[in-house]
């Protein structure tokens, strides 16, 4: 997941505190080396290396996330897909901070892309893929995913109020602060680079929710005056253009996180279907018109 998590806890007994937040912690370092297609050790990593010779046997909770991560893409018109690294890494941003591909190149990434590429054998627990060439990164669930699981332990530990993030841009509110009704999260403003006129964002109220935010700055390369952002439509195989940033709001931090790269491609035009995928949902979006970022907002 390559990126910083923390969190804080409240509570009279600093010593438990102390021990579920370590548990907690030890969760994410251990899904890390479960779920990142950087270790060779990993469950994905595995997957990734002998998946196109055959069937590779995975744990339960693996062919879980494999199972909801195929879901989302289907509810998400394929807006949000797991098999996106070939076009990551042809973009040059695996490991990198990116470059303009080769036609060619992008072609043959595009050809290795998508969901039914990948067969999920739920009796046997095995994962398989229809040829050479495809490759999986959870990237944009597993952060969420390891955030939700470090939550369901603190909970399970008795604590009834914390505040987690990774990356501090997914969060999840754990009940509420001792003097307030909800944990206050702000959303980060866009850098003078993207709008120098933009507003700031006002912050979102969170109790027993996570949010996760998606935005074209960050990784990031420019070429010919155009930004070309990390997040890849995997549709068309080019950077994700239709807005700016995107933040969703729902009580499973494995959804906000895919569910706001799915916003973020799809941009406004998209903004409503995301937005009645599920109850209760609230949505955040910022995208460009007339020179200027335009906010809009579901249920904020």
């Amino acid at each position: 997941m390559a990126t910083r998590f923390e969190m804080v806890l409240h509570g009279e007994d600093s010593v438990s505190l102390r021990a579920a937040g370590e548990e907690a912690i030890a969760e994410i370092e251990r899904l890390e080396d479960q779920l990142s297609l950087y270790r060779p050790s990993s469950e994905i990593a595995e997957i990734n290396a002998r998946a196109a010779r055959g069937p590779v046997r995975v744990s339960p909770p693996v062919l879980a996330l494999l199972r909801q991560a195929r879901d989302l893409s289907e509810q998400t018109s394929g807006a949000f897909d797991i098999t996106i690294a070939p076009l990551v890494r042809c973009w040059g941003f695996m490991g990198g901070t990116g470059h303009s591909p080769d036609p060619d190149e992008l072609a043959k990434a595009r050809a290795n892309v998508g969901m039914g590429l990948v067969i999920l054998d739920e009796q046997e627990c095995t994962v398989q893929f229809a040829h050479e060439g495809v490759m999986l990164d959870l990237g944009a669930i597993g952060k969420g995913y390891a955030i939700e699981r470090a939550a369901e332990i603190l909970r399970e530990t008795g604590v009834t109020s914390a505040l987690l993030h990774g990356g501090t841009s997914s969060v999840y509110a754990l009940g509420h602060p001792p003097d307030d009704e909800f944990w206050k999260v702000a959303v980060e403003n866009p850098p003078a680079s993207v709008d120098a006129s933009a507003n700031s964002l006002s912050p979102v109220f969170l109790r027993d929710e996570a949010v996760s935010v998606s935005a074209i700055w960050g990784r990031s390369f420019q070429n010919e005056g155009k930004r070309f952002g990390h997040v890849i439509d995997p549709r068309t195989g080019e950077p994700a253009a239709s807005a700016a940033l995107a933040a969703v709001i729902l009580p499973s931090a494995t959804e906000t996180d895919a569910l706001s790269t799915a916003l973020l491609t799809l941009g406004k035009s998209g903004h409503e279907q995301i937005a009645k995928l599920r109850p209760g949902m609230r949505t955040l979006l910022l995208f460009e018109s007339g020179g200027k970022l335009i906010a809009e907002s579901k249920g904020l």
